[in-house]
């Protein structure tokens, strides 16, 4: 599959007078870095505005300076540490079953009002879980710690808040842990595209801490095809939640 794959089946959406909403979530900010600068140059060149997960235990006021020269760039509540506490022989989880819940939720409180009060003006109250996996139990917890909604991977499921996940992830974390093959992601966001079920909105999930040359270059050819095309927007996490 090529980008002109990608523009075909976008054009036969305008053409059938359909539109769909793209947005960017990217995961694991901390602090300024090369990096994140170049995510905010290529997103801020083509107006795709994004939300960075942010892991608050390792934050502070670095992050927030920058950021405020970057009003495009939104942040969500990305844990609190990035630990794993799951077994040996299990995926990787912070939000899991294997601590009290009473901890869990102190820790993502402190999360969130250290988040809030650093990024007043582009926080957005959504959980993004680490690893995109949390326990029943915890998202039951949400509402009460003042979150407004759930990010997770994949189709979204029932939850007291409102859900909005990441469904194209652009790493091949279980081979080269770099940039899938530009193909293999196109292919991915076409049959998105046309889904008889298809979901009004699509999500794409970057790490720029780790993109290699593969992940940067299939970020410019997506946003290239889709930022003037009619038959699609990219919209940040807080104007797709209404907040």
């Amino acid at each position: 599959m090529t980008e002109n794959d990608l523009r075909l089946a976008l054009d036969k959406l305008a053409d059938d007078g359909r539109r769909i909403d793209f947005w960017l979530r990217d995961d694991d900010a901390v602090e300024p870095t090369e990096q994140l600068a170049k995510l905010a140059t290529l997103t801020d060149a083509f107006s795709v505005p994004a939300t960075l997960a942010v892991i608050p235990e390792k934050t502070g006021a670095d992050l927030a300076s920058y950021l405020d020269t970057q009003p495009h760039l939104d942040v969500a509540v990305h844990g609190w540490s990035h630990r794993n506490y799951a077994g040996a022989g299990e995926k990787k989880q912070e939000l899991g079953s294997h601590r009290p819940l009473p901890d869990i939720v102190s820790e993502l409180k402190a999360g969130f009002d250290k988040l809030a009060a650093l990024h007043a003006p582009r926080f957005v109250p959504m959980l993004v879980p680490p690893w995109n996996r949390i326990a029943p139990e915890m998202i039951e917890a949400l509402p009460e710690l003042g979150f407004a909604a759930l990010s997770t991977f994949g189709p979204e499921k029932t939850a007291p808040v409102a859900m909005l996940n990441s469904h194209v992830d652009i790493m091949d974390w279980h081979g080269t842990r770099g940039g899938r093959p530009a193909a293999d992601l196109i292919a991915e966001t076409i049959a998105l595209i046309e889904a008889p079920d298809r979901a009004p909105v699509i999500g794409v999930l970057g790490h720029h801490l780790v993109h290699d040359d593969s992940a940067w270059h299939f970020l410019d050819l997506l946003f290239g095809v889709t930022a003037d095309h009619p038959a699609c927007r990219w919209r940040s996490a807080r104007v797709l939640l209404g907040l």
